[in-house]
């Protein structure tokens, strides 16, 4: 097990300024612009339970000269991104438990 795995974190701020943290599980830049899939941290170990287990597909746009995250809204565009970041998830998690079993 890598003891020295950081995630990155990004903050967001909703409508209401309520500040929302999340790892950035993986980003996907093409033609169509920049995708994050975010998936949310809690402070509450119960909230973290309680948590469905979805993750967010956000896209940045520019909003007044500067960068912002967004969801996004085609829903063709996020079944094409789910898809891409599912595919990636799951050979992620191939070569970890191939890993796994390597060590045994």
């Amino acid at each position: 097990m890598d003891n020295n795995y950081k995630p990155d974190l990004i903050t967001l701020i909703d409508e209401d300024n309520v500040e929302h943290n999340f790892e950035i599980l993986d980003t996907i830049e093409n033609e169509k612009g920049v995708f994050y899939a975010l998936y949310p941290i809690y402070d509450n170990a119960k909230d973290s339970v309680d948590d469905s287990g979805e993750y967010y597909i956000m896209e940045v746009i520019e909003e007044d000269g500067e960068e912002q995250l967004a969801e996004v809204q085609d829903e063709a565009l996020l079944d094409e991104l789910s898809a891409i970041f599912e595919k990636r998830f799951e050979e992620l998690f191939d070569d970890v438990e191939e890993e796994n079993e390597e060590k045994k």
